[in-house]
């Protein structure tokens, strides 16, 4: 029996229990509550507010988290595990748990919420706090990408490019950076994805203003499925959009 034609039905399995949900969500709603939900305020400003958010999260773990991706896939150190152990660490525990702990640092008397309460910067139920709950969830999917792709980038490349003098700050942005980026890219798209959709942390440390999943929430344990559906199919609606677009976009440039 050929591989292709054993795995072939195990694949239709999972992309059948992949599609389903999405389709009765899509479908589940007709074309005039869609431009109803488009003109509801409160729906539009919510998706928008989560996908901006999410953006700048992703921006600021590529400033701070690539360097670190670089880091573990070129160093070797003593407690490199526990390293990789702490950038995991937001993936393996609850998301509830996430902002828990995130309120624990960042509320007004916490490790770090105490500096910037002096600098006239609060994050419960503030836009900054969604951005940090969303940085910390997400920030796993790009910064373990980012070092997959450095590890598939030929150290003599970068040897070569050194012993011609070029400076490791040049030969990091001019050749480990431009053949690590497909990774790259793929991992900022993950973790944009991830912090548009994520609730759990958003919830405890900033119900207001509220993101598209937490207006969900607050709409489906107040008013039911049917008030919960609409915004649901729109998000999903968008969310497909931007990513077909950014995939085809990034696959133009190989």
């Amino acid at each position: 029996m050929k591989l292709k034609a054993l795995f072939l039905p195990l694949s239709l399995v999972i992309l059948i229990f992949l599609f389903l949900p999405v389709f009765s969500i899509l479908t589940g709603i007709t074309p005039i509550q869609y431009i109803h939900s488009l003109k509801d305020r409160q729906i539009v400003s919510s998706i928008l507010l989560s996908i901006e958010l999410s953006f700048f999260a992703t921006i600021l773990v590529l400033i701070l988290g690539v360097p670190l991706a670089y880091l573990l896939a070129r160093s070797k150190f003593p407690f490199k595990g526990v390293l990789e152990a702490v950038v995991d660490i937001p993936v393996m525990i609850p998301h509830v748990a996430a902002g828990i702990a995130l309120l624990m640092v960042f509320q007004a008397n916490g490790y770090l919420g105490e500096f910037f309460k002096k600098v006239g910067i609060s994050f419960l139920d503030t836009p900054y706090g969604i951005l940090i709950a969303m940085m910390f969830v997400s920030s796993p999917f790009l910064i373990n990408s980012a070092k997959e792709g450095f590890k598939k980038v030929d150290e003599r490349v970068e040897f070569v490019a050194r012993s011609l003098g070029a400076s490791p700050l040049h030969t990091f942005f001019k050749i480990s950076l431009p053949l690590a980026r497909k990774d790259i890219v793929n991992g900022a798209i993950m973790m944009w994805g991830r912090g548009i959709g994520e609730f759990g942390a958003v919830v405890i440390i900033a119900y207001h203003p509220m993101t598209a999943p937490v207006l969900i929430y607050d709409r489906f344990t107040s008013f039911g499925l049917n008030y919960a559906l609409p915004i649901t199919a729109l998000v999903v609606l968008i969310s497909i959009a931007i990513f077909i677009v950014i995939r085809v976009l990034n696959n133009l440039e190989k």
